[in-house]
């Protein structure tokens, strides 16, 4: 029979091992970031087995650096090693989800949250002994992440999926409708439906410059003439009863002011209009999310940056992981009455809300 103290034992090892693949898997996530960053693994899923000097040189990058990196997928068994030949090689098992051309498939354009967000470590710790948060302007690459994720995850399966979630939008949208994206961030979503549907008329709102800035700039590079975008906080929107659809895509919770700005929608949209939201799919109380599949990392993107950047501007601090519960909550007290929830099979990290306003 297992005494009390071998099974304590035995918890401890256990739990000491699970701290040392998580020290390895943290450094990883910062090999990974790198590899996706300087176009490694798009290098490495082109190339037959090779030197690392091979590789430095189709890459255009310095061999010594590319050698350690290799090193770090190597052991972490990303990569193939043939030890005779000193030659490495990405499978195409692991290419499927660590490439560009991998999309939306592509996990090592996540992994760049990991580096973005050690960033501002510092900022984050003074907030737990001082309180307050840390502001979006010391999120240096912030809205490039975002905007690739977004590009990968949202815009890609825009019309395929996304869209018909919603029975009738397209026909509409075909035909011309008033559309608003609240958070538009670097305006990918927008620009593509701009793009799609040229009888509708869209616009675009968000407080950062630079990713107002680059969403004009692709909006004009595309000649496209029915979008714009303006830079405006979202808890400032005066519109009444002018949109058909309203749009936000992950942007509800980081909101200041997350009441107020979804009191803005309930207001700006028409009659019959629909407020689509689509926002981490997760329980409220983190007894819910013990087996969400990545709970640490939500909670991490939460902490030291969903979160504390709202309460940078003496928000509320919602997070990330706001939840189904507190979403339909604060949509109700904003007026909504009719909300249906709805996922796609692909995508276990977010829900979509269909909101009607009668």
């Amino acid at each position: 029979m297992m005494t009390a103290q071998v099974f304590k034992e035995m918890k401890a090892e256990a739990f000491a091992d699970r701290l040392l693949d998580t020290l390895n898997g943290g450094a990883v996530a910062l090999m990974t970031s790198i590899g996706h960053r300087t176009g490694l693994f798009d290098t490495l899923a082109q190339l037959p087995p090779a030197t690392s000097q091979a590789v430095a040189d189709a890459a255009g990058l310095q061999e010594r650096y590319v050698r350690e990196w290799l090193g770090a997928m190597v052991t972490a068994r990303f990569v193939d090693y043939n030890a005779i030949e000193q030659t490495y090689h990405l499978p195409s098992e692991h290419a499927a989800f660590l490439t560009r051309t991998a999309s939306p498939n592509n996990l090592a354009a996540f992994s760049q949250y990991i580096p973005l967000l050690g960033s501002v470590e510092d900022q984050v710790i003074d907030c737990f002994y001082s309180g307050g948060g840390v502001p979006y302007s010391e999120y240096k690459r912030f809205h490039q992440v975002m905007a690739e994720d977004s590009g990968q995850t949202v815009v890609a399966a825009l019309m395929e999926h996304v869209l018909p979630l919603m029975p009738g939008l397209v026909d509409a949208l075909e035909r011309g409708i008033e559309v608003m994206d609240v958070g538009c961030g670097s305006g990918r979503a927008l620009n593509q439906m701009a793009m799609l549907f040229p009888h509708s008329r869209f616009t675009g709102y968000d407080f950062s410059e630079e990713a107002i800035a680059t969403a004009n700039i692709e909006a004009q590079s595309q000649g496209l003439t029915n979008v714009r975008f303006q830079i405006k906080d979202a808890a400032t929107l005066d519109a009444v009863e002018q949109y058909d659809l309203i749009t936000t895509f992950d942007a509800i919770h980081d909101q200041a002011k997350p009441d107020v700005v979804l009191n803005n929608i309930y207001r700006a949209l028409r009659p019959n209009g629909t407020y689509f939201m689509q926002d981490i799919r997760a329980a409220s109380d983190v007894s819910g999310n013990l087996e969400h599949p990545v709970g640490p990392l939500l909670y991490t993107i939460s902490c030291l940056h969903c979160m504390t950047v709202s309460l940078a501007a003496g928000g509320l601090g919602l997070g990330a992981m706001w939840g189904e519960e507190k979403a339909l909550e604060m949509l109700e007290e904003a007026g909504f009455k009719q909300v249906e929830i709805k996922q796609l099979d692909h995508d276990f990290q977010n829900n979509f809300y269909i909101v009607k306003k009668s």
